[in-house]
């Protein structure tokens, strides 16, 4: 079974959910009162079984937790609808995966140590491995270039005299989640950082006399109010999926929302054991699913579905159907099927093609509607 793609980070098992950093960055010495520790992500993360509906964004994240290849996962929705809930439950969720130990950038003991940097204990005949859990790297908004991309450590440089490379946030995702709240208002140039990145899997530093280049592999999720502003289309092409968000309007929904959610408030420790069965069979599902995924096929005129549904849309590029594809075999998998089916292209369709239509101005629907039209009159309702 392939390892996880997830590295460490600051909560009991992950390291950025926990890892907020002010809208403005200060430098250390300043900070006279230093936030306390986070708490275990076991009891500070919601349950993911616990969360009602949401089904196309729980399914998207299992997805993405099952093949990285994805690309990741965007999430748009109304304020205050657990899209950032979602996403803490499912790092709390996933198993945790093996790790070089001693090795900064958290390399996988069975991967091939050329993709590590130099100063990896995998380049060794005798390595140590461990297991941590996967990270999930909070980027701040207000994160400067150097917290993102790492720099020079400075205090070992007025020490000692040596040029040493402090890791940034890339480093400390790769194998993992890199998570951006509110992402569309991102920066630019921080943008323009991912998307290098992204499109290499390296991180490649060159300022103040270093030149240091590292893997820096990550699932991008990002959630986001489209109220407050579009993604730049660069940045929105890099997400696999996209999930929309709505407030729930069944009553019943509502009330088993704010009962839960009250509960998970007034007794963590209760409610997580509550939940704490369902949660382990998600868990074990996550295992199965990525054992199984290598062996999943998808058959000829699935695949040419697959095709007529992009170019009944119009999708630019062919990302679309390699998306379509891969989302289809991780749902598949997680249904614990060696094929893919139409019904799978239909469940996944809305989600990986929704964000890679072109706008057309003589029709007026939204794109989950123009989706949802063209999977009707393609696959019949």
């Amino acid at each position: 079974m392939d390892d996880p793609i997830f590295p460490q980070g600051r909560m009991v098992g992950f390291e950025a959910l926990d890892d907020a950093e002010p809208a403005v960055e200060a430098p250390l010495k300043v900070r006279k009162n230093p936030r306390p520790a986070a708490a275990p992500v076991a009891q500070a993360a919601f349950p993911f079984s616990a969360i009602v509906g949401q089904e196309e964004t729980k399914l998207a994240l299992l997805i993405a937790a099952i093949d990285p290849a994805i690309g990741g996962v965007l999430i748009f929705g109304d304020r205050g609808t657990g899209k950032s809930t979602a996403v803490r439950a499912l790092a709390a969720l996933l198993p945790p995966m093996r790790v070089v130990a001693g090795c900064r950038y958290g390399c996988d003991p069975d991967g091939d140590p050329a993709n590590c940097t130099d100063d990896c204990p995998s380049r060794t005949s005798k390595i140590s491995v461990k297991s941590v859990p996967v990270p999930v790297v909070d980027l701040p908004l207000g994160a400067t270039e150097d917290r993102v991309v790492g720099a020079l450590d400075l205090e070992r440089a007025l020490a000692h005299g040596v040029k040493s490379f402090e890791p940034g946030l890339l480093a400390r995702a790769h194998r993992g989640f890199l998570y951006i709240d509110e992402v569309n208002l991102l920066e630019d140039h921080l943008v323009d950082l991912l998307l290098d990145v992204a499109a290499s899997g390296q991180n490649v530093v060159e300022r103040e006399g270093l030149s240091i280049r590292h893997p820096a592999r990550f699932v991008l999720v990002g959630t986001g109010n489209p109220e407050e502003g579009e993604l730049r289309p660069q940045l929105l092409d890099r997400f696999g999926l996209s999930v929309e968000v709505r407030t729930p309007g069944n009553l019943a929904d509502r009330i088993n929302v704010v009962r839960r959610r009250d509960a998970f408030e007034r007794d963590r420790t209760r409610f997580m054991e509550e939940w704490s069965r369902a949660e382990r069979k998600i868990r074990r599902s996550i295992l199965a699913a990525r054992a199984l995924l290598p062996m999943v096929s998808v058959p000829d005129p699935v695949l040419e579905q697959a095709v007529k549904l992009c170019v009944a849309l119009g999708t630019d590029g062919l990302r679309g159907e390699l998306t379509l594809l891969r989302a289809a075999r991780a749902a598949a998998s997680l249904d614990g099927r060696i094929e893919v089916g139409t019904a799978d292209l239909k469940q996944v369709a809305p989600a990986a093609l929704r964000h890679r239509l072109r706008r057309n101005p003589l029709d007026e629907a939204g794109s989950t509607v123009r989706v949802d039209r063209a999977i009707a009159e393609l696959f019949g309702e």
